[in-house]
């Protein structure tokens, strides 16, 4: 066993003696992406590169500005100090023979695993598509809401630690559902990012085949603002570092983006049936994003010692040992509570982006549960079903926001607008109640908008 998983020294309240609230306050607050908090090595390359030590808000702000004044000249120098890729204007996109070259190469067997994944996307996504709603009445009246697919988006994927062809299928497929046609991706000019060939032959697959080599907040504002060879779009999806996060949040109003997402995070809620080898490997496939919240809350003893134990062994087994470890002393957390009465509210007020309920009365559990972006019932059930293969999408609210916030669907490639259509009758019906209405408020044309029509209509 590895030094660090020997010594690994994670967490641990005891609701009957701890305050669990000031506790998970704590490990939120380190979670949150903020914007003002720089480690040493980020303050010394942002001297580096802007000769002053500004803040990752401060970074953003600065790079947008630029990218939006400047456009394809302030995105190729970005990529240049950012990413140390010296590109031209003319190879920001990667070509048409470069992505189908890569989908040549590709193993057969991992497309059609992609082929199988974007099916079950596809089908859940479509299942749950808005469709448009007419309400009519004898008068003659014709209201409807109808949902249009946008026109063009934008589509972040990581590329700095590994590859995430995933982000493509639980982006673009929905995107593809609602009936989107243009589709942007932007990844790092990096071999797990737009250089990567199994990036590239999943875009093909699917039939996205516009891939740029930009990423981090340069990307996001090139998204937002167009520049040359990269045109504008009406919204930006995916996922990111702090500096990706900060950007969307900063150009959100120019366009709409579908959240300001933090690390991930999982609690998994177990009892005396659970397994606990099960548990401690849920919690590690998030604790190794390195950053990553990966909370157990039990009231069972023995489940929560058991669990400890697994996780000390098998983190030992890991490509990311190292890096786990650090991210389950930070951030990871074992809550023995009093029952499971307690373990529902404690999980409502932390809001997870993933909730795993590997209980015996698993759907009881879950009629308590207000908030969570994503929930796995029982033991076979791990939540990288929902990050790789089962049909939801994986990008899904962080940071406590599952209070409010909710999973990116199909739907939210929707945009909608209501119709509302009066003949004569039904105007003539409905006329008193907007003039009142129009009195009350003072607002003496909207009331002759009316009288005007009612003038010229034939007495009852």
């Amino acid at each position: 066993m590895s030094r660090a998983a020997s010594e690994l020294q994670i967490q641990r309240i005891d609701t009957r003696r701890d305050d669990v609230h000031v506790a998970l306050a704590a490990v939120r607050e380190k979670l949150s992406p903020r914007g003002d908090i720089v480690s040493e090595a980020g303050r010394q390359r942002t001297i580096a590169v802007f000769g002053e030590p500004l803040s990752p808000q401060q970074v953003v702000e600065r790079i947008a500005s630029e990218v939006r004044d400047e456009g394809i000249e302030a995105l190729l120098r970005y990529t240049e100090k950012l990413d140390h890729a010296k590109l031209t204007k003319n190879d920001i996109r990667v070509s048409f023979d470069q992505i189908d070259l890569a989908h040549a190469q590709a193993d057969p067997e991992f497309l059609a695993t992609i082929r199988r994944i974007r099916d079950n996307v596809l089908e859940f996504q479509t299942a749950i598509l808005h469709k448009d709603v007419e309400v009519t009445r004898p008068s003659g009246v014709s209201l409807r809401q109808r949902y249009l697919p946008l026109e063009r988006i934008g589509i972040c994927v990581p590329g700095g630690a590994a590859a995430y062809p995933s982000t493509v299928l639980m982006t673009a497929v929905p995107a593809k559902a609602a009936g989107v046609e243009q589709i942007a991706v932007v990844a790092p000019p990096t071999d797990f990012g737009a250089n990567n060939p199994d990036v590239l032959a999943t875009c093909r697959e699917i039939g996205v085949d516009q891939v740029y080599r930009v990423g981090g907040a340069q990307a996001i504002a090139a998204l937002a603002h167009g520049v040359e060879g990269l045109p504008k779009v009406d919204k930006i999806v995916g996922p990111g570092n702090l500096f990706v996060a900060l950007a969307k949040k900063h150009v959100y109003g120019e366009v709409d983006i579908d959240s300001i997402a933090g690390p991930s995070e999982v609690v998994v809620i177990a009892d005396e049936s659970t397994r606990p080898d099960f548990t401690a490997a849920d919690m590690l496939a998030q604790a190794e994003h390195a950053p990553g919240a990966s909370i157990l809350v039990t009231w069972s003893e023995e489940t929560l010692e058991a669990t400890a134990a697994e996780l000390a062994r098998q983190v030992a087994t890991l490509s990311r040992s190292e890096l786990t470890v650090q991210s389950l002393e930070s951030f990871g957390c074992l809550i023995l509570v009093r029952d499971e009465e307690e373990a529902c509210k404690i999980t409502d007020a932390l809001a997870p982006e993933h909730l795993h309920i590997a209980t015996d009365n698993a759907e009881q559990l879950l009629a308590k549960i207000r908030n969570a972006g994503a929930t796995f019932l029982g033991n076979f059930s791990p939540v990288a079903l929902g990050d790789y293969a089962a049909g939801p999408s994986h990008v899904l609210p962080t940071s406590g926001t599952a209070r409010w916030a909710s999973g990116l669907t199909a739907n939210d490639f929707l945009r909608t607008g209501s119709v509302i259509s009066y003949g004569e009758v039904a105007l003539r019906e409905i006329a008193s109640d907007v003039q009142r209405m129009a009195d009350k408020e003072g607002l003496t044309a909207h009331r002759a908008s009316v009288d005007i029509r009612l003038s010229e209509l034939p007495p009852e």
